[in-house]
């Protein structure tokens, strides 16, 4: 093969759109230039964020981006949902300096795909390979390739990076025709309890469901209002920017869906979702109105009759959240690839993971067991 040379660009924005979603794909929106740009444009990542971008690409023998990484300079570890604080203060307690480190990922979204973005399968090493050179050649910690896509794994494994395992819950479709189908799989004291909790939730309410042109700087503006609310409970300040969600708005509308619950035609709550290829991945939830249960029919139950009537095969919920699992949604592993350089420390970080591996099969085969579908009706993936 002919040697390959990577380099680093300060941001997706420099790099054509075409030539890297010939790479990502258009099956995951997260991976999509539109989606990375609107976090480099509207200052979500950038400047005093931590996510300092450095996408790294490989351009093939026709001057084409033949393979990418959407690699982010990290200060901190936050908006990460892999958690690695630990690993961190032991580094630093040990006399290193963990920060600046790499991260792989889609920021602030913890949602499996690919990390590796391949026009050319076979250039996989070359990108692993210059992606571990950016560590070693800048004295870094370590990089962090999060919630990686399952069939990807391998790549990094015969590379040498260190494997992480975690759940989350999923609702798998399984050729539904509508809601009343997939409450047939459960069984009837859960069917019944889901029935009384979305019958209640919207008492007095409408749904609204938009996507498209139908979205305006109006709906971005409650949205908003609604993403605030949650970020302050949750994280302390939100991680996007108003700005954002213009942006998405103007070159990704036909990938959103949102869901608004109006009271007398006011909303007072919503649930951002984005629409894949054959997954509906919800993302942001706020309110203004305390509802009880609301949030359950916005989130889950809603985009499932999202999911059924546009034909799509899974809703991935976001991380966290064992009340998912009474609502259908059960856990399926997710992955993080782990470079480390220093021997020492790598070796401390393979033993915890292995311990930590088979404390989270363990959690995941006990949840298994208590979800909501009738015997024999639902294995674990």
């Amino acid at each position: 093969m002919t040697e390959c040379v990577a380099r680093l660009a300060q941001g997706v924005t420099e790099l054509p759109r075409d030539q890297w979603d010939a790479c990502a794909g258009d099956a995951n929106p997260f991976m999509s230039w539109d989606f990375l740009a609107a976090l480099e444009r509207s200052g979500s990542v950038g400047g005093d964020s931590g996510w300092q971008p450095l996408p790294l690409v490989v351009d093939g023998p026709d001057g084409r981006i033949a393979a990418a990484a959407p690699l982010y300079g990290k200060s901190h570890s936050q908006g990460e949902y892999v958690f690695d604080h630990g690993w961190a203060d032991a580094w630093e307690r040990a006399g290193g300096q963990y920060y600046p480190k790499i991260q792989i990922a889609s920021p602030f979204s913890p949602v499996p795909g690919p990390r590796l973005l391949l026009r050319d399968e076979l250039l996989a090493p070359a990108l692993i390979a210059g992606i571990e050179a950016v560590v070693e050649q800048n004295r870094l910690s370590s990089a962090h390739a999060t919630f990686v896509a399952p069939e990807q794994v391998p790549l990094f494994e015969a590379a040498g990076w260190l494997i992480r395992e975690d759940s989350q819950f999923h609702w798998t479709n399984r050729g539904y025709g509508d809601f009343s189908d997939f409450l047939a799989d459960l069984s009837s004291a859960k069917r019944k309890n889901i029935r009384k909790e979305r019958q209640r939730a919207v008492e007095g309410l409408e749904i609204a469901h938009l996507t498209g042109a139908a979205l305006t700087e109006a709906h971005w503006d409650i949205f908003w209002t609604f993403y605030q609310d949650t970020g302050a409970r949750k994280w302390g300040r939100p991680y996007l920017t108003r700005a954002f969600f213009s942006l998405l708005g103007e070159s990704m509308a036909e990938r959103v869906m949102l869901v608004l619950a109006l009271r007398h035609g006011r909303p007072i709550a919503g649930a951002l979702n984005l629409i894949g290829a054959d997954t509906l991945y919800g993302r942001y939830w706020g309110c203004t109105e305390d509802v009880p249960n609301l949030h359950f029919e916005l989130c889950y139950y809603q985009a499932i009759d999202i999911a059924i009537a546009r034909g799509l095969n899974r809703v991935e919920a976001g991380a966290q959240g064992g009340h998912k699992l009474a609502r259908g949604y059960v856990p399926e592993p997710t992955f993080s690839a782990h470079f480390i350089p220093n021997a020492g420390f790598r070796r401390a970080v393979s033993d915890f993971l292995e311990a930590e591996r088979q404390g989270v099969r363990r959690d995941r085969l006990w949840l298994a067991e208590r979800t909501p579908f009738r015997k024999g009706e639902m294995g674990l993936g």
